[in-house]
């Protein structure tokens, strides 16, 4: 919501002070198609060729991402908690019984209790590979746990490849709306002969190019790729929250323990309070 309101606010307040300032939209509008044309149409082109077709691929849904905001809700970080909790406590009192969660998560029905984690692939994957391999050499939890942590950092530098691509296309846009403002002047120049008037519109028209570089850059498209800078990180922050339960629980801390230094690392205005993650727990420990 917010976002389509920051659009609204900057064409209103950049086009409504231009004609209260006495400004006419004839020239802006008669050159706008060709220099958008020219622009973004390079600005496109060198998009494509930049970069890969994953990111190529990815772009179209981070833009709907960025709008969307964090997919991880509040409710969903107790839910992971939860989770960690009962695999964790089985792993201490039958790491056997373990196996049958770790290897078909699928069909497991802690993993099946909280769908929008099980549809996950990597919640789900992280989850039971670390486990996994835990149980395989528990006499290094060290090594899982770096093995963890280089696994999260590929995570972040995979999806943090298209809010770089859109900075970069950002940043590449004024740029362009000089290369249309200087094919503009070429333009003129050709009609050198032209009186006054003529020629003052062709300038106005070549300056559209200008000014449309700058104001895509800076107006949406940088601030567009912030914004999903904001929320990848926010988004990835849920695997760091995954991974600070695990790794207390590698070193053999207390169930309850491995949880609470979890809720901790919770971002706060997602983070459950500790009496509604006790309550929770507490419902768990009655259901077994």
């Amino acid at each position: 919501m917010f976002g389509f309101v920051g659009i609204f606010v900057t064409l209103a307040m950049v086009f409504g002070g231009y004609l209260l300032a006495g400004g006419k939209m004839g020239v802006i509008l008669h050159a706008l198609p060709f220099e958008m044309m020219m622009i973004m149409g390079a600005a496109i082109g060198a998009y494509l060729l930049g970069n890969d077709t994953h990111v190529v691929k990815h772009t179209v849904s981070g833009l709907v991402r960025a709008f969307k905001g964090p997919k991880w809700t509040a409710q969903d970080h107790q839910d992971v908690l939860c989770l960690m909790f009962q695999l964790l406590r089985i792993a201490k009192e039958n790491p056997v019984a373990l196996e049958q969660h770790i290897e078909n998560p699928g069909e497991s029905p802690i993993f099946t209790a909280y769908p929008r984690l099980a549809a996950d692939h990597n919640v789900v994957s992280l989850i039971a590979d670390t486990l996994r391999s835990a149980s395989l050499n528990y006499d290094d939890p060290y090594q899982v746990e770096d093995m963890l942590s280089k696994r999260i950092a590929v995570l972040r530098e995979e999806e943090m490849h298209v809010p770089h691509a859109l900075q970069n296309m950002a940043d590449a846009l004024p740029a362009l709306g000089i290369v249309a403002a200087v094919l503009g002047i070429i333009k003129t120049m050709s009609s050198i002969d032209q009186p006054p008037s003529v020629l003052g519109k062709m300038i106005g028209g070549a300056l559209v190019g200008t000014f449309l570089g700058v104001f895509l850059s800076y107006g949406f498209v940088a601030p567009l790729a912030n914004r999903l800078g904001a929320v990848v990180k926010q988004d990835l922050g849920f695997y760091d929250v995954v991974k600070s339960v695990l790794v207390a629980g590698l070193h053999q801390h207390a169930t309850t323990l491995c949880v609470e230094v979890g809720r901790q690392t919770v971002p706060e205005h997602v983070r459950p309070s500790f009496d509604t993650l006790e309550g929770a727990l507490r419902e768990l420990k009655k259901a077994a």
